[in-house]
């Protein structure tokens, strides 16, 4: 974990991967459909973001507010009947953000077949104090060899999430620069 960002001293203990992961598992009915009689997108979002706040709760011990969502991807739609168990854990931290990965599970709520992957997600939560201020979070200690390849590939999409902001900023500043109305 040299890779991570240093931290001054006195600072919050690491945590294990294990420490915070969670499953929310709900089942799904007609009142989450959309208008092609699948679950709505929309339902499953929600489900993936309470399942990562909750993670991003434990892990930093407090309040976590969602900063961002990354590559929220649809394999496979979701049915009325399904039992979706949401998995969720933290894949990497900074200073006061972590980044949660999340994978969605579908299963038939009456047989008993394998739970088929239907989505997955990454969102980045910030610990706040209870005046809305970040706060530091405990760094992430990946235990597996999948924990710490999920490490790696979340600081490749932190370094593009600030890559991909800086240039929108430059891109809009010299837009205002040359008077080009960038509403």
């Amino acid at each position: 974990m040299t890779d991570q960002a240093p931290r001054p001293e006195g600072d919050i203990p690491s945590k294990p991967t294990a420490a915070s992961r969670t499953t929310l598992s709900h089942i799904m009915t007609g009142s989450d459909t959309n208008l092609l009689g699948t679950v709505h997108g929309g339902v499953i979002m929600k489900l993936v973001d309470d399942a990562a706040g909750a993670v991003a709760g434990r892990h930093s011990g407090g309040p976590a507010v969602t900063a961002s969502m990354d590559e929220m991807v649809f394999l496979e739609p979701v049915r009325v009947g399904d039992l979706v168990h949401v998995r969720a854990q933290v894949n990497w931290t900074g200073r006061s953000s972590m980044e949660v990965g999340v994978r969605v599970m579908a299963e038939r709520w009456n047989e008993s077949t394998p739970a088929q992957q239907v989505g997955s997600a990454y969102l980045v939560f910030a610990a706040v104090d209870g005046d809305g201020k970040p706060r530091p979070v405990p760094p992430v200690i990946p235990e597996t060899e999948r924990d710490k390849r999920r490490y790696q590939e979340a600081q490749i999409r932190r370094t593009h999430r600030l890559a991909r902001r800086r240039a929108i900023k430059e891109l809009r500043e010299k837009r205002i620069a040359d008077g080009i109305d960038i509403d």
